[in-house]
């Protein structure tokens, strides 16, 4: 009978225990490098990004920041900026000449300032790219001004001259033109009474593009005067390290004897490119450290500062 040749077979229970247990290490196989690959997957993701954010952050929100202030916005400022009447503001034909330059920096400008006026908002904004700093003789008014506006980096210095010393001190500095009142110096080592060194340090090692000099305020004997503002001014154009080797150095109340005098001895004639009753823009050259003279052609820069 065909039922007498059928055949029974029995699996005993280890094989099926056995394939029981490779099903299970491969689909734990398969789960590890599932949760693996999202694991990575979320920390790149992550890291993207955190990568992004930081790029973003750094990036002048700058797309917007490096760009110029856009030519009726500054002819805005200087419109509204001159028109007040009070008279200590600048006038729009002084204004002008210091705006243009500001514009034209190739780099945002290193942009110095002694005085802070009327203008210090007007100089922060139109140079809204660059650095501004603001050097004021009084140490109260230059804490309330930053107090007032966060955004203003100002400092105040200590003079010590006076302004019925102007001539002898003049003369001192010719005198030591070879020592401590060289034309190329790091005036925070120097001892002459021209050059001040008690600026904040980090002053003496930017590269200034721009050098105003509106200050100190003062016009009697005792008051100190602009002589060591425009020596300071003269010396930093010319000691620069590196940027652009040319400094634009602007003198306010130009009609003033000290601020033509010393403007004529320690920023030189020859430089002088354009003046006003009340403006003179000199631009200097940075000089080679062993230089002597002041200016180009200092001996008839000496004839004119003995005739004044």
């Amino acid at each position: 009978m065909k039922n007498g040749n059928t055949k029974l077979i029995l699996l005993h229970p280890y094989i099926q225990k056995q394939g029981t247990s490779n099903r299970l290490w491969l689909l734990a196989f398969i789960s590890f490098f599932t949760l693996a690959f999202l694991a990575t997957l979320i920390y790149t993701r992550e890291s993207t990004s955190a990568i992004t954010a930081a790029a973003s952050a750094s990036s002048p929100v700058s797309g917007f920041s490096s760009t110029p202030l856009p030519s009726i916005v500054i002819n805005t400022l200087l419109h509204y900026a001159s028109k007040s009447n009070d008279t200590y503001h600048m006038p729009y034909s002084d204004i002008k000449p210091i705006s243009d330059v500001l514009r034209k920096c190739s780099t945002p400008c290193n942009f110095l300032i002694f005085g802070l006026t009327q203008e210090t908002l007007l100089w922060k904004a139109l140079n809204h790219n660059g650095r501004t700093v603001f050097i004021d003789e009084n140490r109260y008014y230059a804490a309330y001004f930053e107090e007032k506006h966060p955004e203003i980096d100002a400092y105040d210095v200590q003079y010590t001259t006076k302004r019925s010393e102007m001539k002898e001190l003049i003369a001192m500095a010719k005198e030591q033109v070879k020592n401590e009142c060289r034309p190329v110096q790091n005036l925070l080592f120097s001892e002459c009474r021209l050059g001040l060194n008690d600026l904040p340090n980090h002053v003496y090692e930017v590269d200034w593009d721009v050098i105003l000099v509106d200050g100190p305020r003062g016009d009697w004997p005792d008051a100190p005067g602009r002589m060591s503002a425009i020596f300071t001014a003269g010396v930093l154009a010319r000691s620069k390290k590196g940027g652009n080797p040319k400094t634009h150095v602007f003198v306010h109340d130009f009609c003033g004897k000290v601020e033509k005098t010393c403007g004529n001895e320690f920023l030189c004639k020859g430089n002088l490119v354009e003046a006003t009753g009340t403006l003179g823009h000199y631009v200097l050259e940075k000089m080679d450290e062993s230089s002597v003279h002041y200016c180009k052609n200092h001996s008839s820069s000496s004839g004119t500062a003995s005739s004044s």
